[in-house]
């Protein structure tokens, strides 16, 4: 029995001891914890979300921007994103909202024009961000102010209509201009079909273009003189943007020769009338050479102050009225009705400068030609001179040309 129950204990104590050694190898400090294997675990840890960049918007002026000078050229752009609509506008200083033309091209919108001075501009943008998602803002900037004496405003003539083939443009301004060559720049003429032309400065306070030739019947004429915003020089600026259009009739041309006191009026090319007229006789010679027809006028007072003479000069008139009158010249050349010199017309000259013609001739005349047609004058030794009316045809296309300030 003894022998039997120390065999016993023995194997107790081997089992014990392999027990204390299976639970050593784990490591823990309980005795018949679970053994641990984390070479083989299944935990995983999620990845990171990736996020959209916002979009950036970009504009000339930046937003909250104040006193921007008014020739600055206007543009928003996005990054991280792409830009699909701008829309500008300002409120004038009567309250009216005005909106701002522009184009988007290459990601870039871009204004038409330039900026009104002493007004609040506001920017609404729309993109998509790199996720396609719709975004949207508003940004705003205030211009500089500047006085009336600190612009120049613009008219430009014709402004619509139909007129004459030898019609220039004329383009004038209330104040004078410095920097003529940046102005001219932004003056623009276009016509459909194209003819060749340039611009001529008469003065600081007005400019003319016309085509090489005359207008080609039937031509649609586009003028733009984008000038507001735009630096005149001598620390001024262009007020306003001036847009017109018109057209230029059939071809009508008044040939008249003070020798043989005949009026030959050629209509698209072809003799339409032969009027007897009376000239200005001797030390009141009609100006020879190209004058355009500037006006109409029915039942008009011929007065002797338009030609310079005063009440008690040698060759003063009291008022006349005429039936009919169409003005050449700034010095008071018209073609005009002149029913007391009827005698005379077609054999002498006798005005004071006008050409005279009967009432009915002068109504016919009247019935037939535009502001803008042509009267081609010769048989005087007195020529016509830049700026006496529209004399623009009396240049060379060389000499012409040298009156641009390109």
């Amino acid at each position: 029995m003894r022998s039997v129950r120390h065999t016993f204990v023995a194997v107790l104590a081997v089992v014990g001891l392999l027990g204390v050694t299976a639970c050593s190898s784990g490591g823990s400090a309980d005795a018949g914890a679970p053994t641990s294997v984390p070479a083989t675990s299944t935990t995983t840890t999620a990845a990171p979300t990736p996020t959209t960049p916002p979009v950036k918007w970009v504009t000339t002026p930046r937003s909250g921007a104040k006193s921007v000078a008014v020739d600055t050229r206007v543009s928003a752009r996005t990054e991280d994103g792409t830009l699909t609509k701008a829309s500008l506008s300002y409120v004038s200083k009567k309250g009216e909202k005005v909106s701002v033309d522009g184009w988007l091209e290459s990601g870039t919108w871009t204004a038409s024009d330039l900026l009104e001075p002493g007004v609040k501009y506001t920017f609404d943008l729309r993109a998509t961000d790199e996720a396609g998602r719709e975004k949207r803002t508003k940004r705003s900037f205030t211009t500089a102010d500047l006085t009336l004496d600190d612009q120049i405003w613009t008219k430009v003539y014709p402004d619509g209509g139909t007129v004459g083939i030898g019609m220039p443009v004329i383009v004038t301004f209330d104040l004078p201009v410095v920097d003529k060559a940046t102005f001219e720049k932004h003056m623009e003429v276009t016509s459909k079909p194209a003819q060749e032309g340039s611009w001529y400065w008469l003065s600081s306070r007005e400019a003319h273009w016309r085509p090489k030739k005359y207008w080609i019947p039937g031509t649609k004429v586009h003028v733009e003189a984008r000038l507001n915003g735009v630096p005149a020089g001598g620390g001024r600026w262009g007020e306003q943007t001036v847009i017109t259009d018109f057209t230029v009739g059939r071809s009508v041309i008044a040939k008249v020769n003070l020798d043989t006191h005949m009026m030959d009026v050629v209509i698209s090319g072809k003799k339409a009338k032969t009027i007897p007229v009376s000239g200005g006789r001797p030390g009141w010679e009609t100006r020879s050479g190209v004058k355009v027809i500037m006006a109409k006028y029915v039942d008009f007072t011929m007065k002797a102050e338009s030609i310079g003479l005063k009440e008690g000069d040698k060759d003063y008139y009291e008022d006349v009225e005429v039936k009919r009158a169409l003005q050449i010249t700034h010095s008071g050349e018209f073609l005009h009705s002149a029913p007391w010199s009827v005698p005379q017309q077609g054999r002498d000259n006798v005005s004071h400068g006008c050409v005279g013609m009967s009432d009915s001739n002068s109504i016919w005349l009247y019935d037939n030609m535009r502001v803008g047609d042509v009267v081609e004058t010769v048989g005087t030794e007195k020529p016509m001179t830049m700026g006496n009316g529209y004399a623009d045809w009396n240049l060379s296309w060389s000499a012409w040309q040298k009156g641009s300030a390109l």
